[in-house]
């Protein structure tokens, strides 16, 4: 069986396997501030009371602080649910993103089942888990009842081999990404593994299955090991930990999925997505020299520690070229402070950068550095479509936190230091 029939298999109790449609209880459901409200909606038109108020997890991430008075409405419905409701895990304005708050919480676990009122709820996935996104009316009845329906999806699984020192998580997703195509998944579960996976930190690990959606995915998953297992050590109980690893499900060889993509990084260069789709994907020498107006280095793809300690290892005694805006939002409080501890925070302000509230910042184009017309911009973030950085008239390429503090430094797009 595919990584994701177990897991859906393990939570039924018995065996699915793709095309089965399938009713299954949910471990544990995520809203924001941009989703709770209508979710709220669609809960109070089924029932009074959640299913479980210990199982769902609300944090303010998307507009933060409020930069309008509809954000600011839609966080006040936000608080009000959050307070009849009594949800006990909430993040209020400030604690960081979503896809970043839940895994250092200790809230996502190995052969969890999760629904998110979020596309990038899929990031879940890097640590074994089944985590997709829902619309709100889904949600609502989620919240209402625990449960969902779903069929059991194919799984593409992805090989990647090798071994290239300055290859990042980010520059095989969108290798990936290229290879798949922005339709190639579809309702499909990309499972990870290979050499090149197996050695890769949570942090990279996330970022891959943080963009499976840009292919279409319905989740993109990687097994559980000893990497996953100490990234949650002293974030869950050690008795949970253990019964994780008693429980661990693992990866056959040899299965029949729907079909098998090998990709081998020895000797592949970094890799640029270019406007306007996330699988518009070339390597760096074929765009190096692009003209480029702002730089943006955070969001739930690359705005983890490591990106920022990479990110300042490039900008550390260097100033932000003069005709580029460069802005750095961390993934949460906790990342903001231990940079600040590190001394990361010094070199980007020293740099020339601009350093903003934890949360999504400018990547969906609603807050914090929306661009101007004609504006081109290099971001760390999973999407790059037209408008989406809140200008239809601007561009968007997308980059490794390394990419983007030399093309800061730079003015253009380059990997040369």
């Amino acid at each position: 069986m595919t990584l994701a029939e177990k897991i859906l298999s393990k939570k039924l109790g018995k065996k699915v396997y793709a095309g089965d449609t399938i009713e299954i209880n949910i471990d544990l459901a995520m809203t924001h501030d941009g989703t709770t409200p209508l979710s709220a909606k669609a809960f109070k038109q089924i029932a009074d009371k959640v299913w479980d108020n210990k199982k769902i997890v609300i944090v303010f991430d998307h507009n933060v602080p409020a930069n309008t008075a509809k954000a600011a409405n839609m966080q006040k419905i936000t608080r009000e649910f959050i307070k009849e409701q009594d949800i006990i895990h909430h993040y209020f304005e400030g604690e960081g993103i979503c896809h970043q708050v839940l895994p250092e919480k200790g809230h996502v676990k190995p052969n969890m089942v999760i629904a998110g009122g979020d596309s990038h709820t899929c990031t879940y996935g890097a640590f074994g888990a089944f985590s997709t996104g829902f619309g709100a009316t889904d949600m609502g009845y989620i919240f209402a009842t625990g449960k969902t329906w779903m069929k059991v999806p194919k799984t593409i699984r992805v090989n990647v081999n090798g071994k290239n020192e300055k290859i990042s998580g980010k520059d095989i997703i969108l290798r990936i990404c290229k290879e798949v195509g922005r339709r190639g998944a579809t309702y499909m579960a990309l499972e990870y593994g290979g050499e090149a996976i197996k050695n890769l930190k949570m942090e990279d690990r996330m970022v891959l299955s943080n963009m499976a959606i840009e292919m279409g995915g319905k989740v993109g998953i990687i097994e559980a090991d000893d990497i996953t297992y100490n990234y949650l050590k002293n974030r869950i109980s050690e008795k949970e930990l253990l019964t994780l690893k008693k429980n661990r499900i693992t990866v056959d060889e040899n299965e029949d999925y729907y079909k098998v993509i090998d990709i081998d990084i020895t000797n592949m260069e970094e890799q640029i997505a270019c406007p306007h789709h996330p699988d518009n994907v070339k390597p760096v020498s074929e765009v190096s020299g692009t003209h480029i107006d702002q730089v943006f280095i955070g969001s739930c793809t690359n705005g983890r520690l490591n990106d920022l300690r990479i990110a300042a290892k490039y900008l550390k005694g260097k100033k932000v070229h003069e005709g580029v805006r460069l802005i750095v939002i961390p993934a949460s409080k906790s990342i903001l402070k231990q940079a600040l501890k590190e001394g990361l925070i010094d070199i980007f302000v020293d740099a020339g950068a601009l350093i903003c509230t934890p949360g999504c910042g400018p990547c969906l184009g609603a807050h914090q550095g929306v661009l101007a017309d004609g504006d081109v911009c290099l971001s760390t973030t999973n999407r790059n479509f037209k408008g989406r950085m809140g200008n239809v008239n601007a561009e968007i390429y997308l980059s490794s936190p390394k990419i983007a503090a030399i093309s800061a430094v730079k003015g253009y797009i380059s990997n040369e230091e």
